[in-house]
């Protein structure tokens, strides 16, 4: 059981045993001898749990129970009170305490009572959260969506945040992946401790393992000092290897036994280094084609997605388009000093329209392109890149067109189509077009199977041509 508790007390003996015997289980302590230090000590940390001696030097227990529910009533108080005083207890339950132990106690059950307190503590704060979340429907931290498929994930995310488990991140480029893992640790219990993030297409084999798990002086050309890591940058928060489907093949054992033994070895040191580190990866590419091809170990792959989300791309997400272009619409506008209210109804048909390659981030730069440009009070389709102003997109042809009378086809056949229509809106990924149709994976797998065919991949011309793309 982790947690931080805050031990007041001015018997020192006790207080150091207490401290001793704790730390063993797991949780973290802090000792202070006087009413008033264990206030500061509140005041400037975080706290999951206050253990207080009745009597102290400079007030008492039940006092500084209240002064503690009126700063900070999410914070449980547990009172050791001398003799079992009954008298004591009723009056320190009235004063906001969570619980009481009588002195002298059997340590297993104020060790109990620790515990419970702390899951109350991390309970309110997941209700908190929750809470938090749910005031804003529409967004999750810096991501917007209205859609089903973002409200799905939004869900999803509020969920996994509170929990250790490793994430794997993917869809596709712009689609906003980055900014989900960052809003993970920021709903996490992490979240006060550093997030540290690396590209892993971004540097050469060797760079890239120095800069993952460090290295010591002179253990090659220009290492002039020692130099920590990334996993241990990121002790206690969270480290976000983005592109991890282009981390270099030899690298991978080296990473899978680091992740597995959560201790580093540094490049030139024969001494292993412990970490605490959530580790959120985040990739553009199928890894699970990568595995089948070679490029990526399997056994990786399953430690890294014990959860796996998939982000949604831009043009499955209808309306949202129009949302977060008013976002950035409303954000330029702002660094530009211009006065511009929304888009007209063109404008946001040709926004609509557009199948969006580069998601989010496309979108983003249309928006600042158009609010650079125009002259008008709105934005108008003129503002518009020229690729987005004379994009064209045949509805008929996206699934393989509506059957005129000498080609009328069954039912099952317009469903098939669709099915790979929707494989395609997603590039390929099968979780996500699960969802949308909704049904589960296997499903989808067995209605592929039973044409005798697996998803192409979304840069296959034949599967691109089977929808008039």
């Amino acid at each position: 059981m982790d947690g931080r508790i805050v031990i007041i007390d001015d018997d020192r003996e006790l207080s150091q045993m207490l401290e001793s015997r704790l730390s063993r289980h797991g949780f973290s302590i802090a000792v202070c001898h006087y009413g008033r230090d264990g206030l500061a000590t509140v005041s400037s940390d975080t706290v999951d749990v206050i253990l207080t001696a009745l009597n102290l030097p400079d007030t008492n227990g039940i006092e500084l129970c209240r002064e503690i529910s009126t700063k900070w009533p999410e914070i449980p108080v547990v009172i050791m009170t001398a003799f079992g005083s009954m008298e004591a207890a009723i009056a320190a339950i009235r004063a906001g305490a969570y619980d009481f132990i009588p002195k002298p106690f059997d340590f297993s059950i104020l060790q109990l009572v620790l515990s419970r307190a702390i899951n109350h503590r991390h309970l309110q704060k997941t209700v908190k959260r929750l809470s938090q979340a749910l005031e804003q429907t529409r967004s999750f931290d810096e991501l917007i969506g209205e859609s089903q498929v973002m409200q799905a994930m939004f869900s999803k995310l509020m969920r996994i945040a509170d929990s250790e488990a490793s994430v794997l991140l993917t869809g596709e480029s712009g689609s906003g992946k980055e900014l989900a893992a960052r809003a993970i640790h920021k709903f996490s219990r992490r979240s006060r401790q550093p997030v540290v993030a690396i590209n892993c297409s971004a540097m050469p084999e060797p760079l890239l393992e120095s800069e993952l798990f460090g290295h010591v002086k002179g253990a090659f050309t220009n290492a002039h000092s020692d130099y920590q890591g990334l996993f241990l940058a990121a002790e206690g928060g969270t480290l976000l290897l983005d592109e991890i489907g282009e981390l270099p093949l030899a690298l991978q054992p080296k990473l899978l036994r680091v992740l597995e033994d959560h201790c580093v070895r540094p490049v030139g040191s024969s001494v292993e280094k412990p970490f605490n580190v959530r580790v959120i990866a985040i990739s553009n590419r199928d890894l699970e084609t990568a595995v089948r091809e070679g490029a990526f170990r399997e056994d990786l792959l399953y430690r890294l997605n014990v959860i796996t989300v998939p982000v949604p791309p831009l043009r499955t997400r209808g309306t949202d388009i129009l949302l977060l272009a008013e976002k950035y619409i409303e954000l330029y506008a702002s660094r530009q000093n211009k006065q511009i209210d929304g888009m007209t109804n063109g404008t946001a048909q040709k926004l609509l329209a557009y199948r969006w390659p580069g998601n989010v981030r496309e979108l983003r730069n249309a928006m600042e392109h158009a609010v650079t440009l125009t002259d008008h009070k709105k934005i108008i389709p003129d503002d518009l890149p020229e690729k987005i102003l004379h994009f064209r997109y045949d509805h008929t042809l996206a699934i393989g067109g509506i059957p005129g009378p000498g080609e009328l086809i069954p039912m099952a056949e317009m469903m098939h189509r669709y099915m790979h229509h929707v494989l395609n809106m997603v590039g390929g990924n099968r979780t996500l077009a699960a969802q949308i149709l909704q049904v589960d994976r296997k499903t989808l797998y067995r209605r592929l199977h039973q044409q005798n065919e697996e998803p192409a991949s979304p840069l296959s011309t034949s599967f691109l041509g089977s929808f008039g793309a």
